[in-house]
């Protein structure tokens, strides 16, 4: 094993090399936290703390020279700054919560790191809190208190977001998984901009105990790694229902999402492994409003599909158009409603000057809220007003529940759904900072998925014309994490875009 080249091996080949004690967990830590240091200036990490990591890593290798057995024991691992994680900053990346740190972990970063007390963890080492858009508004990192992330295939471009942090850390090979989260493609597109591999899973599978929340009815927490198998390893940690801290999640039991990964569907050859599987495409996703570089490295994957056995569908998701009018109704309005405690009188920012309690909660507020999360505030606001939610929020409701019959309808004609993750490649940061719409209208290809509650990734699919990766989306019907996590699998045992690293970091 050539140590220079841990940082780019993934998460199931370390777990493997740490339980045959080739390194050890301390010496995996400490090269990494080397390359954070090292790469500061791409604005990936918002926390470190090396000793409360290191001390992590030692206890992990005691663990494995006992010969304990754990699925990530030792395995460094990293964390959206908007997942709660005992002993660490929490912040959502908003100066309403500098200096904020939470008395306990999100029921996702417990499984994955130490437990809870009750259940056993992963054993998986933390190595740091993620950059992301404040309070996960935005879709390119730009909106962080804290300053934005940058890709690291271009520095001068965005990384995607909300969790353009854990895309980018991956990306660069500061870390070789993450936790993100995904409200309306905030973990499929900032894994597409970065080419790397991340999936949202159903809305439920894992528990929202500890997320800060943005979007309650949408929130989700999921892994972002390089590969597909290193997503299906993290995401059987991750999923399970959390009936004691979220009545939202699911109650089904966890799930191995490896086991079969290498094997032929039913039916099928080894040459052709996805014999029999029907991909929908659907021509919404596929017109002028994607620009051509994304579609002929898209349509290119798809060609691969086929070549392993696959057959594309044509199909329509006749109500796709709908999607951002609805999201940016729904999400908003859901938001307002989450943010108003952070009104300075329990925690989080307190202005330092005010004459009344009135005046301090407006100042306080106003200083600590960006200018994105306080135009997200005031649109939720307006439109759950009297007057007005009949007219916005209800009716965006029901068109949510009109594109969540479309899906139904689709798969009805197909086993997965294919398309582009976003309609261009990442873009320089700062083009779009007068153009708040062009933002929003980069998640058209992922809110549909998110609005209908549906499990959805992000592969790494090639690059475009200027160099920069594209993603392609995969999309499957309600729990079928395990047969899109299966699908990827086997596109990349026959590509090699996920093994692709930026020139230079």
């Amino acid at each position: 094993m050539s140590r220079a080249d841990l940082h780019w091996m993934g998460v199931a080949e370390l777990a493997a090399a740490l339980r045959q004690r080739q390194i050890s967990s301390v010496e995996l830590t400490q090269a990494l936290l080397q390359r954070v240091r090292a790469h500061q200036a791409l604005g990936a990490f918002v926390a470190v703390d090396e000793e409360a990591s290191l001390a992590q890593a030692r206890a992990a290798d005691e663990r494995l020279s006992r010969g304990e057995t754990a699925p990530l024991l030792g395995v460094p691992v990293a964390h959206k700054d908007v997942l709660v994680t005992r002993g660490w900053p929490t912040t959502a990346g908003s100066r309403m919560l500098a200096g904020y740190r939470s008395p306990f972990d999100a029921t996702v970063v417990a499984r994955l790191g130490q437990g809870d007390g009750e259940h056993p963890g992963a054993g998986a080492v933390t190595l740091g809190k993620l950059n992301c858009d404040e309070f996960a508004m935005g879709s390119g990192n730009e909106h962080s208190a804290w300053g934005p992330a940058r890709n690291p295939w271009d520095p001068t471009r965005v990384p995607g977001g909300s969790s353009g942090g854990s895309a980018a850390a991956v990306a660069a090979g500061l870390v070789p998984a993450a936790t993100g989260t995904d409200t309306g493609g905030s973990i499929r597109q900032p894994a597409a901009f970065c080419g790397v591999t991340g999936i949202k899973p159903t809305y439920g599978r894992c528990s929202r105990y500890g997320l800060i929340a943005y979007a309650s009815s949408l929130d989700q927490a999921g892994p972002i790694a390089r590969s597909a198998r290193d997503c299906a390893l993290l995401l059987s940690v991750m999923a399970g229902p959390d009936p004691q801290h979220d009545a939202t999640s699911l109650d089904l039991p966890p799930q191995d999402y490896t086991r079969g990964l290498d094997d032929p569907l039913p039916g099928a050859s080894a040459v052709r492994p996805l014999s029999g599987l029907r991909i929908g495409l659907p021509r919404e996703f596929f017109g002028a409003g994607c620009a051509p570089e994304v579609l002929q490295a898209v349509q290119a994957a798809l060609a691969q599909f086929e070549r392993l056995g696959a057959t594309l569908v044509d199909i329509s998701l006749p109500r796709t158009e709908l999607a951002v009018a609805a999201y940016y109704i729904i999400a908003p309005a859901e938001a307002s409603s989450n943010l108003s405690r952070y009104d300075g009188v329990r925690y989080g920012h307190r202005a330092a000057h005010y004459d009344d309690l009135v005046d301090m909660m407006r100042r306080s507020r106003s200083e600590g809220f960006g200018p994105e999360v306080q135009r997200r505030i005031l649109v939720g606001t307006y439109v759950l007003s009297h007057g007005y939610y009949d007219a916005y929020y209800l009716q965006a409701q029901k068109i949510r529940r009109l594109i969540a019959q479309d899906f139904v309808a689709a798969f009805g004609q197909c086993d997965l759904i294919a398309g582009p993750v976003a309609p261009t490649v990442a873009w320089r940061i700062g083009a779009q900072d007068d153009d708040p719409l062009a933002a929003y209208l980069a998640d058209a290809y992922t809110l549909p998925a998110s609005l209908a509650g549906l499990p959805g990734m992000s592969v790494p699919a090639g690059f475009g014309a200027s160099g920069l990766p594209v993603g392609l989306q995969l999309i499957g019907p309600y729990l079928g994490e395990a047969r899109l996590l299966h699908a990827a699998h086997q596109f990349q045992l026959a590509t090699d875009w996920h093994l692709r690293t930026p020139v230079g970091v």
